[in-house]
């Protein structure tokens, strides 16, 4: 796995401030910004920043370190995204909730409709390591609490997801407040998600 750039990295939407190092990025987010479309809300929220680089490897893993001790505020929070474009994406996080409780889970919209799997985390915890591994038009998504033990969130199939895509980092407020998410020890490289072994394609 090896550090990539963040100089080459882009923006979907410009956050409220930002600050990037060599390893290190910082994002303040503007109340108001998130990342949904229609299930059961009924509402489309696409203005969350996104920072993302952009490979045509069909074969990759990604990770990143999450920091959001600033968070405070119902929904607030930070974490992984592959955004294809406004109806397709995934992302993973820890969404604030109250001071003792939050939710780590993953949203995929496929075609323009999200879904949200959570489950619960004590609210001591403020920093998430992520990995995102492709493998053709299939994903998966990790999250570790060291960085070195992994546990499987979601595997997820993307239609859309054919030649290049882009992902990377993004951080949101969906109601009114702001807060500063850190993100660190980013690293790109060869698939860690390993070839199925067991029962056979259908032919």
């Amino acid at each position: 796995m090896n550090r990539p750039d963040l100089k080459s990295f882009k923006w979907t939407c410009m956050p409220k401030a930002y600050c990037l190092g060599e390893d290190r990025a910082e994002i303040t987010t503007a109340p108001h910004t998130d990342l949904w479309q229609r299930t059961y809300y009924h509402f489309r929220n696409d203005n969350a920043p996104v920072l993302q680089m952009t490979s045509s490897e069909q074969f990759f893993s990604f990770s990143v370190r999450t920091d959001f001790s600033d968070s405070r505020h119902r929904f607030d929070q930070c974490g992984i995204v592959l955004y294809l474009d406004g109806e397709n994406w995934l992302k993973a996080s820890v969404e604030f909730e109250t001071e003792r409780m939050s939710h780590l889970g993953s949203v995929v919209t496929d075609g323009g409709f999200s879904d949200w799997a959570t489950t619960e985390l004590d609210g001591s915890v403020k920093q998430m390591w992520y990995r995102l591994s492709r493998r053709g038009n299939d994903f998966r998504i990790e999250c570790s609490r060291d960085g070195t033990r992994y546990a499987q969130m979601r595997i997820c199939h993307m239609r859309k997801a054919s030649g290049d895509v882009s992902f990377g980092i993004y951080a949101c407020s969906p109601e009114d407040s702001s807060f500063t998410a850190r993100f660190s020890h980013f690293a790109f490289g060869e698939c860690l998600w390993e070839a199925h072994d067991g029962q056979q394609p259908d032919d």
